[in-house]
């Protein structure tokens, strides 16, 4: 079972995600609250898998909020449903810790998988967001000569693939290789560029410019 915390401070919004999400056989909502301070207190009183949190809140925002639960209680994931698909918006909460983006364009099945996939430690993009970091890369200078931080070429090619929002099966039918072989280059990767999930790879990959090799 997936325990969830929603947060958002409109009451009819919040309230239709939490009738939603019982609905799910897999999904338990244990709590909600209105502002990123309520999103932190839950947090560290409840110890969600996934706090289910949207970014501009009264009191504290849900980007700082999101940057304390990573910090405080770094066993929780935070999955952004927000309103706004702007760049700013989305770097900033990449920056904070989140673990995936969903605009509230999104459905119930999108949502409910996000989560499971946020639970599992997985990132979600909806497809906005995914075209706008996917825009975001494209303009980047091209890359430096040489991989950073020692990454092998066929790691180059798995981060930058992560970047454009791809699974591991998918990664391994682009390349051609195994699912278990995708794990080990990602285990790889991560541990050289410092990184503990796939957001944080993401954000690596946009700074690196690492699409532009693809």
């Amino acid at each position: 079972m997936i325990r969830v915390v929603v947060v958002d401070d409109q009451q009819i919004m919040r309230e239709g995600l939490v009738a939603l999400l019982e609905l799910l056989d897999d999904i338990e909502v244990v709590g909600n609250g209105g502002d990123g301070e309520q999103a932190l207190r839950l947090a560290g009183e409840l110890r969600p898998d996934v706090v289910l949190m949207d970014l501009k809140m009264p009191v504290l925002d849900g980007i700082e909020a999101t940057a304390r639960i990573r910090r405080e209680f770094p066993e929780v994931a935070v999955l952004v449903l927000t309103t706004y698909a702007d760049g700013d918006s989305i770097d900033s909460a990449l920056r904070a810790g989140a673990l995936g983006y969903l605009t509230k364009d999104a459905g119930r099945v999108e949502i409910a998988s996000a989560l499971r996939s946020a639970a599992a430690g997985q990132s979600t993009f909806d497809a906005s967001v995914s075209r706008r970091l996917l825009a975001a890369l494209a303009d980047k200078p091209p890359r430096r000569r040489g991989n950073p931080d020692g990454l092998t070429a066929r790691e180059v090619e798995v981060l930058g693939l992560i970047a454009q929002g791809m699974s591991n099966g998918e990664i391994a039918a682009a390349l051609f290789i195994g699912e278990t072989t995708v794990k080990t280059h990602i285990n790889n990767a991560f541990a050289k560029i410092g990184v503990r999930n796939r957001a944080e790879a993401v954000r690596y990959a946009y700074r690196e410019g690492l699409s532009s090799s693809m």
